[in-house]
């Protein structure tokens, strides 16, 4: 068996998998809020470590060193992958409705079809009804939201609309400039990161929503201000073009076990015979 062309074969198809992962970042390097992925590239020797005391193959036998073999291969695969929560550029705007979050692993709670969902993506706007929507039409929380089980309400005189540091929106009176205290922008932070299950629009989801925490005093809200992605346009651009070339002599590694090898195996079979 040509263990070498399976590798190279296992090996190709990780780095389809990278090259996957590196154009969804690329092509949302522009994306308010988007998260970069990154992929954990293993091996079954690692894997082997990793879980050797749960195999069923006792240490010392003739099926756990055939085991052993076969991981010496050391085929690469995925083994893993995880979200970069870290923060990225705050780009400054004229609008009083856009705001950003300057402090990792927080999010705006919005409401879909779907259920809550989280997102990073401060670019809010006001529907025909005067409720505080994304640009997606899905309607953004305020923090009483499970008692009032109602959104976020700006009347159309409210030309003065200022929310502090900690998502508190203020609105000036009818023909007056003196505000006073509307909603407040309801901010949460998940238990555990890892748990968020990236969707469409820029949105997370969470298992159990009962687990979301409402942080009442953040600190971390900055009105018209954008959180941009953080993707690294150049890193991804040098990902990209090492994971070509990867992919390149994964190829001709499987040329060379099967065109190559077989060859010089049948000619010298065939000076024997």
């Amino acid at each position: 068996m040509q263990t070498g062309y399976y590798s190279s074969a296992a090996g190709m198809v990780t780095q389809f998998n990278r090259l996957d992962t590196i154009a969804n970042n690329l092509a949302n390097v522009n994306t308010n809020g988007f998260k970069e992925d990154e992929l954990v590239v293993g091996d079954f020797m690692r894997l082997y470590k990793e879980a050797r005391d749960e195999l069923p193959n006792a240490d010392n036998s003739k099926e756990g060193a055939a085991f052993l073999n076969r991981t010496m291969t050391r085929t690469p695969q995925i083994v893993d992958s995880y979200t970069n929560y870290s923060v990225g550029n705050m780009q400054k705007s004229s609008n009083s409705l856009d705001f950003a979050l300057s402090r990792e692993g927080l999010f705006f709670a919005v409401k879909t079809p779907e259920g809550i969902r989280l997102t990073r993506d401060g670019a809010f706007t006001l529907n025909d009804e005067g409720k505080l929507i994304t640009k997606q039409g899905y309607e953004v929380l305020p923090s009483d939201y499970k008692q009032s089980k109602t959104g976020i309400t700006l009347a159309t005189t409210d030309n003065i609309i200022e929310v502090d540091k900690n998502g508190q929106i203020s609105t000036n009176l009818l023909n007056s400039v003196k505000l006073v205290q509307n909603k407040k922008l309801l901010i949460v932070q998940p238990e555990n990161l890892k748990d968020l299950v990236k969707e469409g629009d820029n949105l997370y989801k969470v298992a159990d929503n009962n687990s979301l925490k409402s942080i009442e005093e953040s600190g971390a809200v900055r009105q018209g201000f954008i959180e941009k992605s953080n993707v690294n346009a150049v890193k991804m651009m040098t990902q990209l073009i090492e994971t070509n070339r990867l992919v390149g002599m994964y190829q001709k590694a499987m040329d060379a076990q099967m065109n190559d090898m077989n060859r010089d195996a049948i000619e010298k079979l065939a000076k024997k015979a």
